[in-house]
C-alpha cells in the first residue's frame, strides 16, 4: 500500500478553519520573504523538483527486476518508490533520507539511463544544483540569470585573484559586478544548506489514513447488513417454532 506521509501530514492542515490556514499561510510567507526565498515560493507544482514523480525507463525497470548491476540498495529503494508513483518528496520521507541525498540519487539514475528526462528544465537544474552536479555559475547560468560571457569572465576574475590576497567566491564575483543580486546568492545558500537536513514526521502527528477509514466503514456496513440477516433468522425460526408447536398440538 502507498504510503503518502506528507500527504497526510498536509491534510491535518487543510482540515483546519480557513482563518487558521489564512494566518498559516501568512507565517508560511513571512518566513519565506526574511530568508531570502521569495524565488521560490512556486505556484507551479510541475516545476517544483520536491513534487517530481520521476519515470523508470524500460532499462531502469530491468534492472530494478534483475539488480544485475549489484547496485547500492538506497538505488533500488529509490527505483521501486519511484516505480510506485512516489515523488521526490515521498522518496525522501520513506527512505529518511534529505532533498540532498534523494538528488544524488536522482542524477544517478538519470545518467544511467534508469528514469526519464524531466519536461521541466527547472526540475533537472534543481537536481543538479541540490546534488552538487552544477556549481553556482552553471546553475545561474542555466537558469537564465547570466550569460556564460558572465561566468567566462567571473571564472577568469576568480583565477587571476593573487595567492596573497583573499580568494573569492564565484557568487561574490557576479554580485560584484551585478549580474546577481546579494537576495540571490543568500537563497542559494539557504537552499543548500537546507537541503542537508532531514525532514521526520512524527506517525503520532499524522491523522488517521484513509485506507484505515475505508477499512472501518466497511467492516461497519458488514455488521449491519449481518444484523439485518440475524433478525431475519430469528423470524424464521420464530415461525418454525410456531409450526412445530401447532403440530404436536
Amino acid at each position: 500500500m502507498k504510503r503518502n506521509i506528507f500527504k497526510l501530514f498536509t491534510n491535518k492542515f487543510l482540515s483546519y478553519p480557513l482563518w487558521v490556514k489564512q494566518v498559516v499561510f501568512y507565517r508560511l510567507w513571512q518566513n519565506m520573504t526574511e530568508n531570502n526565498c521569495e524565488k521560490f515560493i512556486i505556484n507551479y507544482p510541475d516545476k517544483l523538483f520536491s513534487m517530481h514523480i520521476p519515470t523508470l525507463t524500460f532499462q531502469g525497470k530491468q534492472e530494478l527486476c534483475s539488480k544485475n548491476s549489484g547496485l547500492d540498495n538506497n538505488i533500488y529503494n529509490f527505483l521501486k518508490f519511484s516505480h510506485n508513483g512516489y515523488s521526490i518528496l515521498e522518496s525522501a520521507l520513506n527512505m529518511f533520507m534529505s532533498i540532498e541525498e534523494i538528488s544524488k540519487l536522482y542524477i544517478f539514475c538519470l545518467e544511467q539511463n534508469y528514469i526519464t528526462a524531466p519536461e521541466k528544465d527547472d526540475i533537472y537544474i534543481m537536481a543538479g544544483f541540490i546534488s552538487g552536479k552544477f556549481p553556482i555559475g552553471e546553475y545561474f547560468l542555466r537558469i537564465g540569470d547570466i550569460t556564460s560571457e558572465d561566468l567566462k569572465l567571473a571564472l577568469k576574475e576568480q583565477a587571476d585573484i593573487p595567492e596573497n590576497k583573499e580568494h573569492k567566491l564565484l557568487g561574490e564575483i557576479l554580485v560584484k559586478h551585478g549580474k546577481i543580486s546579494e537576495k540571490d546568492l543568500l537563497t542559494l545558500f539557504k537552499l543548500k544548506s537546507d537541503a542537508k537536513k532531514r525532514f521526520v514526521i512524527n506517525p503520532e502527528f499524522l491523522p488517521e489514513e484513509e485506507s484505515n477509514k475505508n477499512i472501518i466503514n466497511k467492516l461497519q456496513k458488514e455488521i449491519t447488513i449481518l444484523k439485518e440477516e440475524n433478525k431475519a433468522l430469528k423470524k424464521t425460526m420464530s415461525k418454525i417454532v410456531d409450526t412445530v408447536k401447532n403440530y404436536d398440538i
